[in-house]
């Protein structure tokens, strides 16, 4: 069996493009919130669980800060554990959940994800269970201290022990934000997550003004990014519209 990737929206943002690129113009843009998931022989594998149901009601509580950037899209139907059921899979049943951050449009998703074993960066981790951090960073608790399995992994590191899906470190955007590369067999794509939101920011190496918490670090992602780029892996952008309307969506398979 060859590994299989799938792509699923759960939500949508809508903000400023200033928010998202350096020198944006200040009008509105409608961006997607993806997960995917990776079936491999040995298990499967969710990257990012996108938004919570917390995100069907109107909980300015909840968002805080985020309520005066963005207006959240989010309908019954485009939770996680819904999307799943495209692919005849249940939230109960996955194996691995792997969280390129724990923001609430990443990690929103992941009290659907019950049993599966979380993968996160330490750095991650120790960044949002620090009240300063917290505050700083617009991490929500709830959405993550949730008694899963936990592994926490400081680099790289093999999901699956055979090379095929890897967790690769692209700091910056959060202090242990982490991206995907998985090997399909007809080449590699690298999912971002926030690593990079538009294929402009790769393009031209144009970081976010703010949403971030080292600018630097931010910046060597990007460019790490390009680098596996320039090798022949492709870029799967972190909230791209005009690119995710390319990207197929579960059921259909990303090839």
């Amino acid at each position: 069996m060859a590994l299989e990737l799938y792509a699923m929206t759960c939500g949508w943002l809508n903000l400023p493009l200033a928010v998202l690129i350096e020198g944006g113009s200040a009008d509105t843009i409608r961006i997607p919130v993806p997960c995917y998931l990776i079936v491999h022989p040995s298990g499967t594998a969710l990257f990012d669980s996108g938004l919570g149901t917390v995100c069907l009601e109107e909980d300015d509580e909840y968002l805080g800060d985020f309520a005066a950037l963005m207006q959240v899209e989010f309908a019954p139907g485009e939770e996680i554990a819904m999307r799943l059921e495209t692919l005849e899979r249940e939230g109960a049943s996955i194996d691995f959940l792997i969280n390129s951050h724990l923001h609430f449009d990443h990690a929103g998703g992941n009290e659907q994800i019950p049993d599966a074993r979380l993968i996160v960066q330490k750095r991650e981790w120790e960044a949002a269970h620090e009240p300063d951090q917290i505050a700083a960073m617009g991490y929500k608790p709830v959405d993550y201290d949730l008694g899963h399995d936990l592994l926490l992994v400081d680099g790289e590191h093999d999901v699956f022990g055979d090379g095929s899906v890897t967790c690769i470190p692209t700091h910056g955007h959060t202090p242990g934000h982490q991206s995907l590369r998985v090997a399909l067999p007809d080449g590699e794509v690298v999912l971002t997550g926030d690593a990079c939101y538009l294929r402009e920011s790769l393009e031209q190496l144009r970081r976010p003004p703010g949403a971030a918490s080292d600018r630097e670090a931010m910046l060597g992602s990007l460019k790490r990014l390009r680098t596996l780029q320039s090798r022949g892996a492709r870029i799967f952008y972190g909230h791209d519209p005009g690119f995710w309307q390319k990207v197929p969506q579960a059921p259909a398979r990303i090839t």
